[in-house]
């Protein structure tokens, strides 16, 4: 399924699933199922402060701030269990309304976006909108922004969408995530500045759902028993022509240490693999926006053009200033926006499976000669090869100079030989979600070190925010932190509520490595 054909559009009414705690205005959701949603108290046991939990006032009436079209853009997404074929061999996973990824949601700055989900599996679920700034109370962390949606029941969540850019939307239990339960969802400026003539929304994956035996939770449990005794569990598939996952990694200089803990068997592109692979049609000379997803569990990818250069213009949503490159790198959960001429005849958009092996491709076609195939595809892409923080943030989005009004360090903990993940030394506990936080106030600037203390890169992600990487790196809100290295990035304040940070590597936040980052009063 093609993920360049939006959701059918309606109307959509929200149904309210909250009430404000009694005493103290404010509620952080500590239940199972939306239909049985509770509240608790918002301070931590060990601090007096009052948190600003996700039904408070001040998370309604920033909402109410942002800009508004009058328009609502209603969805609808059914999580389910589903048979999908990959590598040539049907598969059983779990996906959103039986489409691998899910269906292109799109709304325009100021719309209110309507997402009715459906609980159709046997366990519960959630979904949270990654990159947003959206209200609190919708961005489906289980047990601090809401309850989780037990099977059989639904919700919806009704935010309004505040700034254009290229997003994506996926299952918050971070083992889920690693099936089919994500999809992309772009928001457009009405005075898109850019211009081009076709678009291509792109979506990276790794694979191992269904096939021998395996699924994310079996893999987790492998892991979970340490590094040193039982490997990564990492296995390859035959038959696909060189392009599967098996063998070791290796180090990347872009990662500071090797690719990740599980080689994949496949690796796809628009949930397509290389036997398989996404075709996209276009004319030669035409100027073509490519918007990159990686939604991996525990992959970085390495994508270019052979022959073709690119031309940065966004990451993770926010404009850059434009550079032409070869290649580029993205950890989990960072997305590239770049302009592409299109050459006069057909061209491999190759990924690489960076710091491990394995690649996968899909098709630019255009003009004559002879489709790429799996056998032609390069096994490495050299040039000028970039990652994000190699970028510098546009002078329109560009944070104006200040002070931070305050500075917290959130040091990525752990080992490979245990297993253990955690920031600040803690394990996040879904029961306990503020033992760990680091305290900001509405107003603020704020300054977060993430200081990686392990021998394994993290792509670290906050919710609710973009932040800049430096004094003039670009605005994100997902950045790769290397092993023994500390990157400082920057926000304001300005979206009150209980927001995670965590790494975007679906094992390591599975085995605790987030943790909250608290507005209190």
């Amino acid at each position: 399924m093609s993920v360049n054909k939006p959701v059918t559009t309606r109307n959509v009414t929200r149904r309210s699933l909250f009430t404000l705690a009694a005493a103290a205005g404010v509620g952080v959701v500590g239940a199972c199922s939306n239909d049985a949603a509770t509240t608790r108290t918002a301070a931590s046991p060990s601090s007096p402060v009052r948190r600003v939990g996700p039904t408070d006032p001040l998370v309604r009436r920033t909402e109410a701030g942002r800009p508004g079209s009058g328009r609502t853009i209603g969805a609808a997404l059914n999580a389910t269990a589903m048979s999908t074929r990959i590598g040539g061999a049907p598969v059983q996973t779990w996906g959103y309304n039986r489409g691998l990824p899910g269906p292109l949601l799109r709304s325009r700055v100021g719309d209110t976006l309507a997402v009715a989900q459906h609980n159709g599996l046997p366990e519960a679920t959630s979904m949270h909108f990654h990159g947003l700034a959206l209200r609190n109370d919708m961005d489906g962390v289980p047990a601090l922004t809401q309850a989780a949606t037990a099977p059989g029941a639904a919700f919806t969540a009704t935010f309004k969408t505040a700034h254009p850019g290229t997003y994506w939307y996926h299952s918050h239990m971070e083992l889920q995530r690693d099936r089919a339960l994500y999809g992309p969802l772009i928001v457009d400026d009405p005075h898109e500045p850019l211009p081009y003539d076709a678009e291509w929304v792109v979506l990276l994956d790794d694979w191992l759902d269904g096939i021998d035996g395996r699924t994310p939770a079996i893999q987790a449990a492998t892991l979970s028993k340490g590094m040193g005794s039982t490997g990564s569990g990492r296995s390859g598939m035959s038959g696909m022509s060189g392009m599967s996952g098996g063998g070791s990694s290796t180090a990347s200089p872009f990662l500071g240490s090797d690719g990740g803990d599980v080689n994949y068997p496949l690796h796809l592109v628009n949930g397509r693999d290389p036997l398989d692979p996404e075709v996209f049609r276009a004319k030669a000379g035409q100027r073509v926006r490519i918007r990159l997803i990686n939604s991996a569990g525990d992959t970085a990818y390495r994508v270019g053009i052979p022959g073709v250069r690119l031309t940065v213009t966004h990451t993770d949503g926010f404009p850059v200033v434009h550079q032409e490159v070869d290649a580029l790198v993205l950890g989990m959960g960072e997305r590239f926006d770049v302009l592409v001429t299109v050459p006069d005849h057909p061209v491999p958009l190759t990924v690489l499976a960076e710091g491990k092996t394995g690649r996968t491709f899909a098709i630019l076609d255009a003009g004559r000669g002879r489709r790429p195939t799996a056998a032609s595809v390069p096994t490495r892409l050299g040039g000028k090869v970039i990652g994000a923080r190699m970028t510098a943030a546009d002078p329109s989005v560009r944070l104006a100079p200040k002070e931070a009004d305050v500075t917290h360090t959130l040091a990525m903990t752990g080992s490979m030989s245990r297993y253990d993940w955690g920031i600040n030394g803690r394990r996040y506990d879904e029961s306990d979600p503020f033992a760990s936080a680091v305290d900001i106030r509405a107003g603020h600037r704020v300054r977060l070190d993430f200081a990686n203390r392990t021998m394994m890169w993290h792509p670290m992600h906050l919710h609710g925010h973009t932040f800049q990487v430096g004094a003039t790196g670009p605005r994100k809100d997902t950045v790769v932190v290397k092993p023994m290295e500390t990157v400082s990035v920057f926000f304001d304040a300005d979206n009150p509520g209980q927001w995670l940070t965590h790494c975007h590597n679906a094992y390591h936040a599975a085995r605790g490595m987030m943790a909250v980052v608290s507005y209190v009063q």
